[in-house]
């Protein structure tokens, strides 16, 4: 498929898996119409900043940390959960900033990773056989029929939540939460009894070395997600009218899963046609010439900062 010809839509012509079965084609049109009109969550400008620092990383000038949660959950969608989970990747980025003198890129699952893929469509307990936990963004984990029916308005509280998150992620951010020049206001209670809490201290003790060496005294974080849903992110494409390109408005960094980097199906399809940095996850079982054919799919021109590979060292 020639480049010219991919759209926001394309994927649909493409072999398609882990989309959740909605009972109502009605209920789904409603709710990705309504995700239309609403503003992208991160800019074009975070976007092509990212990759220009992911360029610099796979030149060997930075270093990338991506962490977080395998699903968030709505519920985790409050100030205390979102500062720990913050705290944690600062705290991870304070540390290899002190080992690598190199900035680190901070990415994190946050803002987004609202859906999981599964093995089965179902799931049996006893007698009773119902749809599998997709996610927060699609059902809910509670054993019966009514929480584990998809229901599309999901999409929609899962994209309120991003931008909550996100938000709060930001005002942290701009009220000087992540100034490296103070990294002791992000002690975390567990890690006082950490057996390396007093190694911890002494890298703390000494950051400012670090900062001063690196020139730089506060730390950007950028959100990734798994680009799973494929109706919910194509209603988050947007067209860059100066750059002449699309970008996905969801995240950052969107990723493709193992059971998902198929080089002929849908999530390979929609992820080459948008202009962000693009992940995707990798390990035993994934073939050598399944994985070219997924590079020259999604970097067909090498571009510097457009493609990482995250490793993953179990076969599932």
């Amino acid at each position: 498929m020639s480049e010219t010809s991919w759209s926001p839509s394309s994927w649909q012509s493409r072999p398609v898996s882990h989309q959740p079965r909605y009972p109502s084609a009605a209920a789904l049109a409603a709710a990705l119409e309504e995700l239309r009109g609403r503003p992208p969550l991160v800019t074009v400008g975070e976007i092509e900043n990212l990759k220009s620092q992911l360029a610099e990383a796979a030149a060997g000038r930075r270093f990338l940390l991506q962490g977080g949660d395998c699903a968030e959950s709505f519920v985790d969608c409050n100030p205390d959960a979102i500062a720990a989970k913050l705290k944690i990747l600062l705290q991870v980025s304070v540390v290899l900033l002190h080992g690598l003198r190199r900035p680190v890129i901070c990415a994190g699952r946050l803002a987004g990773q609202y859906a999981k893929p599964r093995s089965a469509e179902t799931e049996t307990r006893g007698a009773t056989t119902l749809p599998s936990y997709l996610g927060d963004l699609v059902n809910r984990p509670e054993f019966d029929q009514a929480a584990r029916t998809p229901d599309p308005r999901r999409l929609l509280e899962g994209h309120d939540r991003s931008a909550q998150t996100l938000n709060y992620i930001r005002a942290l951010l701009d009220g000087g939460f992540a100034d490296l020049e103070h990294p002791e206001n992000w002690d975390l209670e567990f890690a006082r009894h950490s057996p390396l809490a007093e190694e911890y201290r002494a890298i703390v003790a000494g950051i400012g070395d670090s900062v001063s060496l690196m020139a730089q005294g506060r730390a950007e974080f950028f959100t990734s997600h798994e680009a799973l849903l494929l109706h919910y992110e194509e209603t988050q494409t947007l067209w860059d009218a100066r750059r002449e390109r699309w970008y996905l408005g969801s995240t950052h960094f969107p990723w493709i899963g193992m059971r998902t980097a198929d080089p002929a199906g849908a999530h390979v399809e929609f992820c080459r046609g948008i202009a962000n940095p693009v992940g995707v996850k990798v390990g035993p079982g994934f073939d050598a010439g399944r994985l070219t054919n997924v590079i020259e799919a999604l970097d067909p021109d090498g571009e510097p900062g457009r493609l990482t590979l995250i490793t993953r060292f179990t076969s599932s």
